[in-house]
């Protein structure tokens, strides 16, 4: 049976266990991605969870599969494209991984230099910008330095490295801000299968043995849908062909009730002649709090609401500037927002908070120039690492709030900061062989070098960081303490700082221990998000059932606010990337997406024209700082926030940007919070109009949980399709400073006879599949289809 899924981010699973004797595995296994031809090896606790992993392989006749320690090596043929499952068996119980092998196109790169180089490497997304591994060769002595490599599709940011010297490719005009003041060139891969396959979902009947899902596959290629090319898996199970119906190209598969129960993901995907569709993911239970339904609000404390006026004691510095010292902000004044119901007014259900580590009382100077003084308000200098900062309140007042959080059906996330510790830390005073050295061999101070020594860099001279690698003891002693920090709190789970700075084996160990400690006895899902800064391969190899259960997705974010803020990008490039991202997690995953956040520009800054892409935002915050000129400008934001809450993942929200907040990089970007009679009359305007779109989302499950589909993406329109059993909603947005009328053509699988608006409640005509959509100027629309 032929078989293909992409890689997707899926939930932990769990089941009930028919036998104590025999473990079942809870994690639903995610897709192994290779590449035809070259093997890849995988840390089998990276595809699930078991208490010993006594696994016996069995034959595949396009992947061979092998067992090296805790290693699995899967080698796929080299003419082999398209999935298929690898059968394993764990204690008696059987399991199917579905693998999917593609035959990657390679890319040449070149460059001409006008003067002489000793050496020239390619750097960009696809190597995690790392200036050294890819050196471009001079063969033919003809003066022109090239390299070929393999490329999968999507967008790729690049540069060539010549001596110290970042050089933009001279003979690519497709160029991109990177974000950070400078310059990236940039190539798109196409995908070698052009034609469309799209897997719909059509419609569900539940009769009295179970329940029926229907698809209807989209497809250039001629002929019927053949059940040997349908995968379908029940979690980790592969249903019968008993199970599965084929007729033309529908296909319908029946469930019984006994297969319905527990929180269980159906998965449908179909591969012809190597090309495979997308991936269909319908969870099957849905009563209660589910993660894909999550909103999430990220705070600062000490910036949010400030409540206990004993303990606003800013440190007493003669160069410390009142941006960067202590502003009063407590636990106390969440707790108030909370029970004032701010949180629930607003459509949140998950709050991320600065972490509330005990920081040190005094300013520290910031090592590179113009080396400015800073407190530790952020929470990000840890010097005690059982202790709640004093600023802020106490662990009693911590337990308080999470509880309170809970009453108003909002989980809570903590911010946890494992790279590092402050130097007055009992665990840099009393252990210095858990830390690395500040010092490299050739003499330079390791400060700042993110991607060269990715995992030993330091921030600053005060700020030692864990070296993992070599002591298994530092290891230890923080995932203990994470697991500490959950089990006296109650909170529900980590957002992780500056995870690509730590080794994969300190996340494994780390979610090891929550499943032992707290999921499995409880039964609760402990949601884990991550922050690195990286390429899609970086990122993901910390997004699997062993590790995280998701990251930002700064890639996705890049490329989204560029074309949201330049009246001369494409839609075209987010649709582009947006396939990239579903590519990578599926439409069905939990990566957060965001609009701006505390270590970025206030997405108003860009919006008001106050700052740009290339300008150094950090002076600007200092000596210039943003405000709101052009009421107009409130309507961008808007439309982002349209986009965000209608896209695959997990919506994250920046306190202050609901209303639309400005503010330059840090720590501009950390203005104290406002509220109610503090804010403009536009602000206010703004704030219920996001406040409307977070609704739509939580009262809309295709905005949550629906496929994803683009119908349109131009210089000012980008319209889309979230689909699921229950609904169909198209979104549409223009950027455009004047009205736009959009003719769409609807997928005729769909059979649309009327549509509605959510956001006017008004009719909209449909005839033959086609509906034309008026959409104001900077504005959105949301249509459910019938």
């Amino acid at each position: 049976m032929i078989k293909k899924l992409f890689l997707v981010i899926l939930p932990f699973i769990f089941l009930s266990c028919s036998s104590p004797k025999h473990f079942k595995i809870f994690d639903v296994i995610q897709p192994v991605k290779l590449t035809a031809g070259n093997e890849k090896s995988i840390t089998i606790s990276d595809l699930f969870y078991a208490q010993n992993y006594d696994v016996k392989f069995l034959p595949n006749e396009n992947i061979s599969v092998q067992r090296v320690d805790s290693t699995v090596i899967f080698s796929p043929k080299n003419n082999f494209e398209g999935l298929t499952t690898v059968e394993f068996d764990l204690q008696g119980n059987i399991y199917y991984i579905p693998v999917y092998s593609r035959i990657i196109e390679k890319k040449r790169f070149s460059y001409h230099p006008n003067k002489k180089y000793k050496a020239i490497n390619l750097f960009g997304s696809f190597n995690g910008w790392n200036r050294q591994s890819l050196p471009m060769k001079d063969e033919n002595n003809d003066g022109v330095y090239d390299i070929t490599i393999p490329l999968e599709p999507g967008r790729y940011e690049y540069k060539f490295y010549a001596d110290g010297e970042e050089i933009l490719d001279p003979e690519n005009s497709s160029r991109i801000p990177n974000g950070i003041g400078g310059i990236n060139s940039f190539v798109v891969v196409k995908d070698r299968h052009e034609g469309k396959l799209f897997l719909h979902k059509d419609s569900s009947y539940t009769i009295n043995t179970g329940k029926e899902f229907i698809f209807q596959l989209e497809s250039d290629q001629p002929g019927e849908v053949n059940c040997d090319e349908v995968v379908v898996l029940l979690d980790n199970e592969l249903l019968s062909d008993k199970e599965i119906d084929c007729n033309g190209k529908r296909i319908s598969i029946f469930l019984d009730n006994y297969q319905l129960h527990d929180n269980k993901l159906l998965r449908v995907a179909v591969s012809m002649n190597g090309q495979v569709s997308n991936m269909q993911m319908i969870p099957l239970h849905n009563e209660g709090f589910s993660w894909y339904d999550g909103i999430i609000y990220s705070l600062m404390v000490d910036r949010f609401s400030d409540d206990e006026l004993e303990n606003d004691k800013p440190i007493v510095h003669d160069s410390l500037s009142p941006k960067a010292n202590y502003m009063g902000g407590d636990l106390q004044g969440i707790f108030n927002k909370i029970n004032d119901g701010y949180f629930n007014d607003l459509g949140i259900n998950i709050l991320w908070i600065s972490p509330v580590y005990q920081n040190p009382n005094e300013a520290f100077r910031e090592y590179p120039a113009p080396h400015r003084y800073y407190s530790g308000y952020h929470g990000y200098w840890p010097t005690h690492h059982l202790m709640v900062e004093e600023h802020f309140g106490d662990m009693n007042k911590l337990k308080q709030l999470v509880k309170t959080a809970h009453d108003h059906k909002i989980k809570v996330l903590l911010d946890f900061v494992s790279n590092h510790v402050h130097e007055q830390h009992p665990f840099y005073k009393n252990h210095r062989d858990w830390f690395g050295k500040l010092r490299l061999p050739d003499g330079r101070l390791n400060l700042r070098f993110w991607d060269e020594y990715r995992l030993t860099t330091w921030f600053e001279p005060y700020l030692p960081s864990f070296d993992y690698v070599n002591s298994s003891e530092a290891v230890e002693a923080m995932t203990d303490n994470a697991v500490w920090w959950l089990k006296t709190t109650g909170a529900d789970g980590f957002r992780h700082d500056a995870v690509k700075h730590v080794p994969n084996k300190f996340w494994r160990r780390l979610t090891q221990k929550i499943k032992e400690k707290i999921a499995i006895p409880q039964n609760k899902y402990v949601y884990q998000i991550g922050e690195t800064f990286g390429d899609y391969d970086l990122v993901s190899s910390y997004v699997n059932p062993g590790q995280l259960s998701s990251q930002f997705n700064f890639e996705l974010y890049n490329v989204a606010s560029a074309v949201f803020l330049s009246k001369d990008r494409s839609f075209n490039e987010l649709a582009n990337e947006m396939h990239k991202t579903l590519e990578v997690y599926g439409s069905l995953h939990y990566m957060g997406n965001i609009m701006d956040s505390h270590d970025k520009v206030r997405y108003m800054a860009y919006a008001d024209g106050d700052v740009t892409q290339s300008d150094n935002a950090v002076e600007i915050g200092w000596n210039n700082p943003p405000i709101v000129d052009d009421p107009y400008n409130y309507r961008k934001p808007e439309i982002y926030y349209a986009y965000m809450m209608s896209i695959p993942g997990l919506p994250v929200i920046y306190y202050g940007s609901e209303f639309g907040m400005t503010g330059a990089a840090d720590p501009d970007n950390r203005r104290m919070m406002r509220f109610g009679d503090d804010l403009s009359l536009y602000e206010k305007e703004l704030l219920g109009k996001v406040s409307t779109l977070v609704k739509l989302r939580n009262e809309h499950s295709a905005l949550r949980r629906g496929d994803f589909e683009v119908l349109k993406a131009d210089e000012n329109i980008f319209a889309y399709l979230r689909s699921d059993f229950s609904e169909r909603i198209l979104i549409v947005i223009n950027k455009n400073t004047k009205p736009q009328e959009v003719e769409l053509k609807i997928p005729e699988v769909y059979s649309v006879d009327s549509a509605r608006s959510l956001k006017s409640g008004n009719t909209i005509q449909v005839n033959n599949n086609t509906i034309n959509v008026n959409v104001e100027d900077t504005g959105w629309e949301m249509i459910t289809l019938k």
